[in-house]
């Protein structure tokens, strides 16, 4: 997606599908901690069952959307936290960050080489995330500057243009 964000939303956007069936490795246990302290705003599959289980998310949760919808939504939101525990690297950790969104994640599977300091947080101690997360609520220009640090980055590094040219480097190491 293109450079989409306004932040214009002081909450906390979360990407998570089936969040109740995969909780720990979803990481909704820290989603849940996470939005007692800070607005959040809960987009994927399976928010009626997470709304049955945290009835305080209600009215901040959003089932299914449609990916062309999603996107923008998302990019409303002030920040990014990414609280998986095993997953590989998460396509949506990745989309908040084309979209120019500062981000928070856990510190583990692949996101602490995804995500660099000036892009945003990754920490193993949920209540940093959170302070990190109150900061950028309060500082909007704070999280303006790390999404544009988190864009730039991503595009070098999972974009399009990287990923053709790799490409085009290992066919001509094949072909020569």
């Amino acid at each position: 997606p293109g450079p989409l964000y306004t932040g214009e939303e002081a909450r906390v956007g979360v990407v998570v599908n089936e969040p109740v069936r995969r909780w720990r490795v979803a990481g909704t246990d820290l989603l849940l901690a996470m939005a007692e302290q800070v607005p959040v705003n809960v987009y994927g599959m399976g928010m009626a069952a997470l709304e049955e289980r945290a009835p305080a998310l209600g009215g901040h949760t959003h089932e299914d959307v449609p990916q062309s919808r999603m996107l923008p939504e998302l990019a409303r939101n002030r920040a990014y936290f990414h609280p998986y525990r095993w997953t590989s690297l998460g396509l949506s950790l990745l989309e908040a960050m084309t979209l120019g969104m500062p981000v928070l994640a856990l510190s583990t599977t692949a996101a602490p080489e995804a995500v660099p300091r000036e892009a945003g947080l990754v920490s193993a101690d949920p209540r940093t995330l959170a302070a990190a997360a109150r900061r950028w609520l309060q500082d909007p220009q704070e999280a303006r500057a790390r999404g544009q640090a988190a864009r730039r980055h991503a595009l070098e590094h999972f974009g399009l243009d990287r990923f053709l040219a790799d490409w085009q480097q290992l066919l001509k190491e094949v072909v020569s």
